[in-house]
């Protein structure tokens, strides 16, 4: 290839990635329309046949306290380093869907303790556990993690956790872990850190 041609290629090349910058922010050409990632919603599982109407909202606490208000005897960047650990927030929709939720699943696993036949410490077998959240179709694709008698479900609108032994049956209801335990699903807290 002639020098003069190469230099005619590269002075193309140079236009033609000049030009690829030159729309303006929030300008759009007429014939190109921006494409719009679309996500499939999440799964949902344990879904009640009516879900209650949200509880009004309470006014929000200050998130804002001065120095050493409130903060008791924590380092500095305290709240930097634990934000893995962070749940995402509830709508006032999704809380409601997520406390029906926990209702039917609760349902569920008491018919677990009430067909006895815990094992050690009074832990029912994880098979047990998760055949109790498969009746109300939650399965491997809604987060289900279960181990050593605690269970946490995604029902695609919030999260349902809780223990189950012969002693107690607990449920607690909450948004996704900012970065949750590798391989548990989106509703076990980090255990490590990041």
């Amino acid at each position: 290839m002639s020098y003069r041609r190469s230099v005619a290629l590269a002075a193309l090349a140079v236009l033609a990635l000049a030009a690829c910058g030159s729309e303006r922010a929030g300008e759009q050409s007429a014939g190109a329309p921006t494409p719009t990632p679309s996500y499939p919603p999440p799964p949902t599982c344990a879904q009640a046949a009516e879900t209650p109407p949200p509880a009004p909202s309470s006014p929000v606490p200050s998130a804002t306290t001065s120095r050493g208000e409130g903060a008791g005897d924590q380092p500095p960047n305290y709240a930097d380093n634990h934000a893995y650990r962070m749940q995402a927030s509830l709508s006032a929709e999704r809380e409601a869907s997520g406390l029906a939720s926990a209702g039917l699943i609760r349902k569920e696993l008491e018919k677990v303790r009430a067909a006895g036949g815990a094992g050690a410490y009074g832990v029912y077998g994880d098979e047990r556990v998760e055949a109790a959240l498969q009746r109300l179709g939650c399965g491997p694709e809604h987060g289900v993690f279960v181990g050593n008698g605690f269970y946490a479900v995604y029902t695609g609108l919030a999260c349902v956790s809780g223990r189950v032994t012969a002693d107690e049956l607990t449920t607690e209801v909450h948004g996704v872990y900012a970065e949750p335990q590798p391989g548990a699903g989106p509703c076990v807290e980090n255990r490590g850190g990041h």
